[in-house]
């Protein structure tokens, strides 16, 4: 439930969720949606759904204009992980956030990761630090106090409650 403990093991993960996207099968389907950050500080969301599994972007923000973001669900061929990846496809977010979550329901996170700079034009994703934000079983959010309103991108792998037949 934590996020990967080593350079190896964090590209193992980073790695693995375009994958999770790519090859997933469900009914419905992976799906990406465009939606706009918009600043003034008030609290905003945004939720996809995809079969029986959520994920909500619910944030706050100052500073500049609207900057139009993505989100991406996905649920795995075998239907026991639930992706969820929210980012600027510009890669770095010029806005200064005041708060951000992202919780998914109907699934327990095994891995979560909050980025100040997302990976464009052969730049590499840039990790917050680990006491910028906290993961729960449901939710990747920022620590009151420690974040430092930089976000450019965050991404959630959870298991599915799949039963065995």
């Amino acid at each position: 439930m934590a996020a990967p403990s080593g350079a190896g093991a964090w590209r193992l993960w980073a790695g693995l969720v375009p994958v999770l996207l790519l090859f997933a099968t469900a009914e419905e389907g992976p799906s990406t949606a465009e939606f706009d950050v918009r600043p003034g500080g008030m609290v905003h969301s945004f939720s996809r759904s995809l079969e029986d599994y959520t994920c909500t972007f619910t944030y706050a923000s100052q500073g500049g204009t609207n900057e139009q973001w993505q989100m991406s669900i996905g649920v795995s061929e075998d239907n026991k992980l639930f992706s969820c990846s929210v980012w600027r496809p510009q890669g770095k977010s010029y806005l200064f956030f005041t708060q951000f979550k992202a919780e998914v329901k109907g699934a327990k996170i095994e891995y979560g990761m909050a980025y100040s700079q997302a990976a464009t034009g052969g730049q590499s994703d840039v990790p917050l630090k680990a006491e910028e934000f906290e993961i729960t079983e449901t939710t990747v959010a920022h620590k009151e106090g420690k974040f430092r309103s930089e976000l450019s991108k965050l991404v959630i792998v959870a298991k599915t409650p799949h039963d065995e037949l």
